[in-house]
């Protein structure tokens, strides 16, 4: 019966697992855990390929109970009652392990159904996603929970798996793998941390490849024709998705050109081409805004040339907004007035409206004559004292001038035409 090579090559003691060192290595908080035998209802959190059902398998082993394995999204209630059904019986003397993949597919009701067991303790739950557990796990499972974040597997760490993997697959073939320079560090670091990938992708060069005597040349082009696009993680549902397209703000928030590079195109080799012209539109206005107000027009019509051109050409002007924006000055200080203002307006702040500002043509003549308004056309510097806002909060202030260039030269401005009113 075939066994995938990534199965074969599960580790079986922690000190095999690759790239957890900060849950796993001698002293680390997880690993004490593991080894003291008292496990706690755990949530595995991370990218998959990176250890999780590995770790839970291990754990299973060194507590002396039953594990059992159910995936959230072809499992169901009656999946559960089979395994609560062997709690205290010669099945699970010593109780069950369960190991949940995928959490998240499970509804509320099915979460619940597991909440008796393991606050007992019969039943100690790993569930293990891939979303962010504190948005996808109901609260009643992450309060009972200890949470681990299982952290995206770097390229070093990667290639000792490929290279255990090629030296695994020597001996099972007899042959004497011959690597084309770069080949194995490309499967390493094309796979985007997961494990599973590159070992599968071992395995695939192994089967395809043409032998040589007794030599298996694996070659450049073999390695990035099984590894393609496997790095890609931005599906439109997943926690990773969210996290490219605010790394990519986060960047050009801090004036990071090279970065924001980077994060638009990993976003466009995931096909998200949509998501990134959105997110750079809001970016334009939230983090550029009123020190170069021009970037708004600039990055809509940058966005509007590359949904006309499509990919591949798509990426020049999108690369030209993302270059712009991060090298360019900064402020936030136009949408931070309007949240405070909302905030007020949501407290129930800001009743009607100061008479002068009322609408005249809803008024009578008499009214009109007394309304007060002043025409700020005509008077100096178009402008005169009058109060806008609503008598309750007539002296709020939600703006602040930006200290940016631009904005600094308007507030002069203003403290001159005002000064002198």
């Amino acid at each position: 019966m075939y066994q995938p090579l990534a199965d074969l090559l599960r580790p079986t003691t922690l000190d095999e697992v690759y790239g957890q060192d900060h849950i796993l290595a001698p002293g680390a908080v997880l690993r004490r855990l593991i080894d003291s035998g008292n496990v706690p209802n755990m949530v595995f959190y991370g990218p998959s390929g990176t250890g999780k059902t590995t770790v839970a398998n291990i754990i299973a082993r060194k507590t002396n109970r039953k594990l059992c394995k159910l995936n959230a999204t072809t499992a169901s209630t009656a999946d559960i009652k089979e395994i609560v059904s062997q709690l205290d019986t010669f099945l699970a003397p010593n109780g069950v392990l369960l190991y949940l993949d995928e959490i998240q597919s499970f509804n509320k009701k099915q979460q619940q159904s597991l909440l008796e067991f393991i606050e007992n303790g019969k039943i100690t739950l790993i569930a293990s996603t891939t979303e962010n557990p504190y948005f996808y796990v109901f609260n009643a499972i992450l309060s009972r929970s200890t949470i681990f974040e299982f952290k995206q597997i770097d390229a070093p760490a990667a290639l000792k798996a490929v290279k255990r993997a090629v030296r695994f697959m020597e001996e099972r073939t007899a042959l004497t793998a011959v690597p084309e320079d770069g080949a194995l560090e490309y499967i390493a670091g094309a796979v985007g941390g997961d494990l599973r990938k590159a070992i599968n992708a071992v395995e695939v060069l192994f089967s395809a490849g043409i032998p040589e005597e007794d030599q298996l040349p694996l070659t450049l082009a073999d390695a990035k024709a099984v590894t393609q696009k496997s790095a890609l993680r931005a599906d439109r549902d997943g926690d990773n998705y969210y996290d490219l397209l605010s790394a990519l703000q986060k960047s050009i928030r801090g004036s990071d050109p090279d970065a924001a590079c980077h994060y638009l195109a990993r976003l466009l080799e995931a096909g998200q081409m949509q998501s990134a012209c959105r997110r750079l539109m809001v970016i334009a206005a939230e983090d550029v805004g009123l020190a170069f107000p021009q970037i708004i027009p600039i990055v809509n019509a940058a966005v509007d040339m590359a949904l006309k051109l499509g990919m591949p050409e798509a990426r020049i002007p999108l690369g030209d907004a993302a270059v712009l924006m991060a090298t360019s000055p900064k402020s936030n200080s136009g949408h931070i007035a309007l949240d405070a203002a909302l905030a007020d307006v949501r407290k129930g702040r800001g009743h009607g409206f100061p008479r002068q500002l009322q609408n005249v043509h809803a008024d009578t003549y008499t009214q009109e004559r007394s309304q007060g308004y002043l025409y700020p056309h005509d008077y100096p510097g178009h402008w005169v004292r009058q109060q806008y806002l609503p008598d309750d909060i007539k002296n709020a202030r939600y703006y602040e001038y930006g200290p940016n260039k631009l904005e600094q030269a308007a507030r002069a401005y203003w403290d001159q035409i005002k000064g002198g009113n």
